[in-house]
Parts: C-alpha cells; sequence; structure tokens
C-alpha cells in the first residue's frame, strides 16, 4: 500500500486565486483593497524567507503589503512603538510579527499589543481565549491550513480519533481546539515528550498530525494502516534540506494519505494568513465575513 499524497501547494494555489478573485471585488464594490503589514527584526534566514514569501503572496493576491524591517538591536518599545502605529493605520488590516525575535525581545507583551481586529497572526491571548471558549475571531494560520488540507482530502473529522505531537501555541493547541469545536466533532488526545507510550498512542489514530520540530520523529510502525498522516514539521537536516518530522519513506508505504515536507502545510500556512486579512479588512468595515 502507498498512500496518496495531498499536494498542499497545488491546494494553496486554488485557495489564493480565490481569495485574489474576492480581493477584486470588494475594491471594485466597496473601494477597499485588504493591507497586511509584516514585521521583521533582525536578518534571520528562514525568518527573511518567510516574510518574503508571505509579501509575494499578498501582493499576488491584490492586497496591500507593507514590509517593515527593524535592526537586530531593535529595543522593546522600538518595536511595541511600530505595532502601536500600524494598530492606529487604517490602511493596515492585519499584522505579522515574524517569530522568533532576538533574544533580548520579549514576544509576549508585542503580540497582546497586537489590535485583536487586526491579529490575524492568532497569537494574541484575547484571540486565542475566543477560539478557547468556541467562538473565535481568526484561526492560527498553520492550524487552518492543516483542517482546509483535511477537508479538501475528504477527510471525516467527526467522531475520528485524532492525535495531535506537539503542544505549542503556535499548532498543537489551537489545532486540538479547533478539532473539537461542533462541526468537527473529532476526538482529539495531543500528545507530546512526555507522553508514555508515544507510538502505541499513535497507532491508535485515525489521523496524526505530526508538530513536534524533531526530524523523523513518527515512522511506519507508528502509523495505522490506512491512517491520515499530516506533516506539520519544518526542519533542516545536516545537509541544509528542509524535512518534517514524518519519516517519509517508511510512513508513506502504510498510511492512507501523508501530506510532504515541503509542498504540504507550509504552503497553506501562507494562504490562510491572506484569508485571514481579508476577513479582517470585511471585519473592520461590517462586512460579512466567510
Amino acid at each position: 500500500m502507498t498512500a496518496r499524497i495531498i499536494d498542499g501547494k497545488a491546494l494553496a494555489q486554488q485557495v489564493r486565486e480565490r481569495i485574489a478573485g474576492e480581493v477584486a471585488q470588494l475594491r471594485d464594490e466597496r473601494g477597499v483593497t485588504p493591507g497586511l503589514a509584516a514585521v521583521l527584526v533582525g536578518e534571520d534566514p528562514a525568518s527573511q524567507v518567510y516574510v518574503g514569501m508571505k509579501h509575494r503572496a499578498s501582493e499576488a493576491a491584490g492586497l496591500r503589503s507593507q514590509q517593515r524591517v527593524l535592526a537586530a538591536d531593535t529595543g522593546q518599545s522600538e518595536l511595541e512603538e511600530l505595532v502601536a502605529q500600524l494598530n492606529e493605520d487604517d490602511e493596515v488590516d492585519g499584522i505579522l510579527v515574524q517569530l522568533p525575535l532576538p533574544d533580548h525581545l520579549d514576544p509576549g507583551p508585542v503580540q497582546e499589543l497586537i489590535a485583536p481586529a487586526k491579529d490575524v497572526d492568532a497569537l494574541n491571548p484575547y484571540t486565542a481565549g475566543r477560539l478557547a471558549v468556541g467562538d473565535p475571531t481568526f484561526l492560527s494560520c498553520t492550524p487552518y491550513g492543516v483542517l482546509e488540507i483535511l477537508a479538501h482530502a475528504g477527510v471525516e473529522l467527526a467522531g475520528s480519533h485524532v492525535v495531535i505531537v506537539g503542544r505549542s501555541n503556535l499548532v498543537g493547541r489551537p489545532l486540538s481546539v479547533m478539532m473539537t469545536l461542533k462541526g468537527r466533532d473529532a476526538t482529539v488526545t495531543v500528545a507530546h515528550s512526555r507522553t508514555r507510550d508515544l507510538a502505541g498512542v499513535c497507532r491508535t489514530a485515525d489521523v496524526v498530525v505530526a508538530a513536534a520540530g524533531r526530524i523523523g520523529l513518527i515512522t511506519a510502525d507508528m502509523v495505522r494502516p490506512g491512517a491520515t498522516v499530516i506533516d506539520v514539521g519544518t526542519n533542516r537536516d545536516d545537509d541544509g534540506k528542509l524535512v518534517g518530522d514524518v519519516d517519509f519513506a517508511g510512513v508513506v508505504e502504510v498510511a492512507g494519505a501523508i501530506t510532504p515536507v515541503p509542498g504540504g502545510v507550509g504552503p497553506m500556512t501562507v494562504a490562510m494568513l491572506l484569508q485571514n486579512t481579508l476577513e479582517a479588512a470585511r471585519a473592520r468595515r461590517g462586512l460579512p465575513r466567510r
């Protein structure tokens, strides 16, 4: 048995094309062009790549895209002042502060400062709290992308057992809540480095989501035959190659469906950031959301 490869890159292109059409309609009918501001502090190569990808995708979809690049030695107060300015800028509908920040900066106060109406990266505690009580404003971009991938692949979540390996605030925690909301109705186990018999836990899953940040953590013997495997990992191996948390070569022979790295979840994360920005632009003007 060889798993079906879920092409996240192709799906992301479809989503971006739909967003571009909706942005054009919003501009033509309402004179509104959604705006996304991305803040990058320092010269981290990976962050530069990610911000550049988001900038190009935004412009291709017809969004107004700003890049604010600050020096690596920027102080906390200077960064927070910029965020406060973007909060007040009416041409900015979404604000993204690229993580990780340099070690001397505390991301917590920065994320709390982002106006909830512009929190398209869904990292403000208010946004997380709304999700926790089942009334979300914005969905975290990577988990949102995972849900879109599963829906596109025809994976039925209702009644399914999902094991999420990883409990970060970026992926594991918000995704676990999203999957249990009414309408999705999955039964979710959040596993992590302290989970006893991780392999045995994973083998009980209809869907395994690998989001621990460890190369090759999920191996073929940890996957029930026919299960769906979503690899959220973005790691660099010794040769500098981008690889996931799943031993793809082994698991592809066992799973029913699997996302590759690269070309799986990553492109969908960017697409859902654009979706959130479009929704922010609509909501800030009292227009119906998607």
